[in-house]
Parts: C-alpha cells; sequence; structure tokens
C-alpha cells in the first residue's frame, strides 16, 4: 500500500496495490502494519457503508465530539470528492481542509484522525462510500459543520446546488461550533 501525506498533518492518501489478472483483481484495502509505519495507531471498530442514487450528493461535514473518531473512506462504486476538514482547537491548520477524488478505478483512499469533520460529494450516481470508523457512532453527539462555510471554503467540484437533506441545510458554520462547550473535546 502507498501512503501518501498531505498538507494537512496525520491526514494520509492510501493507495493499495492492485492484483490484476484474467479474473479480475485483488487488493488489501486495509493493513494495520502499513498504517503504524507512518504513525497511525487507530484500532478500526465500526464499518459503514453508503450509496448515493443522485449526482452532486453532499453527505456531511460530519464529526462526533464526544468520541472523536479516525476514518478510512474510499468509494467502491462510482466516483466521489472526499473531504477532511481540520476541527483541532489548538491545530495550526484549523479550519483548512483536504480533498481528494476517490473512485472505483483509483481505488484511492482517505485516511483523517480524530479531531476531523468529513463529508463527500458524488461525482457519479449510485455512488457508494464505505468507511473503517475507529470509535462507535453515537447519534446523540454527532456534530456537524455547514458543508459551504466560507471560513472553510472547500472547492466542491461540482458548484450547482447540491441534493441533501434538508436539515443538512442547517448545519452551523466552524466558528460557531467552536464557541460551542463540546468543541473542547477537539483540543488535542
Amino acid at each position: 500500500m502507498q501512503i501518501e501525506p498531505t498538507n494537512i498533518r496525520d491526514v494520509y492518501v492510501l493507495t493499495p496495490v492492485v492484483h490484476e489478472d484474467v479474473r479480475g483483481f485483488f487488493m488489501e484495502t486495509y493493513r494495520n502494519d502499513a498504517l503504524k509505519s507512518v504513525g497511525v495507531e487507530d484500532a478500526f471498530v465500526q464499518d459503514n457503508h453508503s450509496r448515493s442514487v443522485q449526482r452532486n450528493t453532499i453527505r456531511g461535514l460530519h464529526f462526533q465530539w464526544d468520541a472523536p473518531m479516525a476514518k478510512i473512506m474510499r468509494v467502491t462504486r462510482g466516483s466521489a470528492f472526499l473531504v477532511a476538514v481540520d476541527i483541532r482547537k489548538n491545530s495550526p491548520t484549523l479550519g483548512k481542509w483536504f480533498g481528494i477524488e476517490a473512485s472505483e478505478d483509483n481505488k484511492k483512499q482517505l485516511y483523517a484522525p480524530a479531531g476531523f469533520a468529513r463529508g463527500f460529494q458524488t461525482l457519479t450516481e449510485n455512488c457508494e462510500v464505505q468507511y473503517k470508523c475507529s470509535a462507535l457512532y453515537n447519534p446523540e453527539t454527532q456534530g456537524e459543520i455547514a458543508w459551504d462555510d466560507s471560513s472553510i471554503a472547500i472547492d466542491w467540484p461540482i458548484k450547482e446546488q447540491p441534493a441533501m437533506l434538508d436539515k443538512d441545510r442547517s448545519f452551523p458554520s466552524l466558528s460557531d461550533w467552536l464557541a460551542r462547550p463540546e468543541s473542547e473535546f477537539f483540543t488535542f
């Protein structure tokens, strides 16, 4: 597995080695020892799988504040723009984002540690995204940040209004989140 650092400390692009032959392909999508070689010590305890039927669907930016989790995101059908936003209060890259186009063809994955909000924009119809999580999901303590927060200024590939739930259109800005007492969980 190739592990490439990004412009944000602790965020990596993971590209598996793909072995193809007449039957199709084989690849390792996760290797604990490979991640440990770059200092990633997370233990993953939950896998999630989503399908978005419409192109230009945005999911996120989500995180969990009581038990912040690391995630490895990958696209297994179609193509999506995967994003991680640094929300660690003491980080020199607070409010900065990293994004990458990942697809079933390029097999790229995005790793971001605890302390990041994550989301994605689908670039194809019937896009499927899977991700490994280092903490169990707790709906009572899920946090969100607006996908279009101008202080973060994510350069989403598709510019028109995205498909999303109405509740997702009212997420707070990063500065509003940082003013909440729960944000103290992100002082690492």
